[in-house]
């Protein structure tokens, strides 16, 4: 192909994916940002509502004084300048001036306060919640424990689901690009919410814009807050609060159903953690762990050491790993107990999961150890027997 048709056809990929990127770029997230907003997020609660309104109101409150103020200051320089034969005058003092310029202020701050005094209370009242939420969060992830009301037991990790690739620009975005999880909180339309949040290594926050939440989750500290959804649908938000490297790639996503697909939901979300129990007495085989391992991997892992384990920054290549090819008994301690920026991992993934992460990770890539790590073993390493 000569010069000419290879800047064509150049011209033509770059074209495209210039257009996909555009074509991305103008279309609303479903649950998130809007292209062009300015305002807040559609609300979803009337706590998120009551936020509008006082936003509005004392915007209309500052521009008005702006508009006063400045309106007086200018008018009062262009009709009483010097080069119109007016003179500055001199006193001193005026008490009817300073009664007014304490007064009105006064009022108006008083006027701005009740109301948002009122909502910030609300805010804070999580008392007769339907549902009750533990949120955890870890570095990347966030960790979802149902501890009161219907759905009591279930538990589950939610996780990043955009590729690798479409973060690398080697693969096309979605619309919901590093917005979107692959466990989504389920919640019931207008019943009241309590989450309490926790951290397990640094701040995080737990954020959806649209419910007018926002709540740090601070390790060693349990906060809470709470919100009642008023319509059906998904909503986003992000962890808003500096967490690593990988901040940007910490999405929260909660679904908002009715009663009925809920009940019908924890119905299916409890079969699946029974399904997925682990019999400790099971054996199970190389090929198993390593394709458990490989999805544990994917979800818990890829995002610091790369889906090739090459590494990446300050996360080390597991590919030719002297500590995963090594002895068993450091990827233990590591896995277990965590060190440094690698978070730990027992109590946060099952016994299974670490066992089928550890295999994959001995005979993956150009590791080929040959040995299978069963949860059994885990268990003995985790209690110390």
């Amino acid at each position: 192909m000569n010069l000419f048709g290879k800047v064509t056809k150049a011209s033509i990929y770059l074209g495209a994916a210039f257009s996909t990127a555009f074509a991305h770029a103008t279309e609303n997230m479903p649950g998130g940002p809007a292209v062009n907003q300015l305002n807040f997020t559609a609300p979803a609660t009337k706590i998120m509502q009551e936020i509008h309104w006082l936003h509005w109101m004392m915007l209309v409150i500052c521009a008005i004084i702006f508009v006063g103020v400045f309106g007086v200051m200018f008018y009062s320089i262009l009709k009483h300048r010097k080069s119109l034969g007016h003179k500055s005058a001199s006193f001193h003092e005026s008490t009817t001036v300073e009664i007014i310029w304490t007064v009105i202020p006064l009022l108006i701050v008083i006027g701005m306060a009740l109301p948002a005094t009122k909502t910030v209370v609300a805010m804070k009242d999580t008392t007769n919640s339907d549902i009750t939420i533990k949120t955890t969060g870890y570095q990347w992830k966030w960790g979802y424990d149902y501890i009161k009301g219907e759905g009591e037991g279930i538990s589950f990790l939610s996780t990043l689901s955009t590729s690798r690739e479409a973060i690398n620009n080697l693969a096309p975005k979605s619309n919901t690009y590093l917005m979107e999880v692959d466990n989504e909180m389920v919640v019931p339309v207008g019943k009241k919410i309590r989450l309490i949040t926790t951290a397990n290594d640094v701040i995080h926050a737990w954020t959806i814009p649209a419910f007018g939440v926002k709540q740090d989750a601070i390790p060693g500290f349990v906060r809470d807050t709470w919100f009642r959804a008023e319509t059906i649908g998904t909503f986003r938000g992000q962890c808003s609060e500096l967490c690593g490297a990988e901040h940007a790639f910490m999405p929260i996503v909660v679904r908002v159903v009715s009663q009925e697909d809920y009940t019908a939901w924890v119905e299916q979300k409890k079969k699946e953690m029974g399904a997925a129990g682990d019999d400790p007495s099971k054996v199970y085989t190389l090929d198993e762990q390593k394709e458990r391992g490989a999805k544990v991997y994917a979800a818990n892992c890829a995002a610091c050491h790369q889906p090739n384990g090459k590494g990446a920054g300050a996360f080390p290549a597991l590919d030719g790993s002297k500590m995963v090819n090594g002895p068993k008994e450091a990827q233990y301690n590591i896995l277990l107990n965590g060190k440094g920026a690698m978070p730990k991992w027992a109590g946060v993934i099952s016994d299974g999961d670490i066992a089928a992460v550890m295999t994959y990770t001995r005979n993956a890539w150009g590791n080929k150890t040959g040995e299978v790590i069963q949860t059994q073993e885990i268990i003995t390493v985790r209690s110390g027997k």
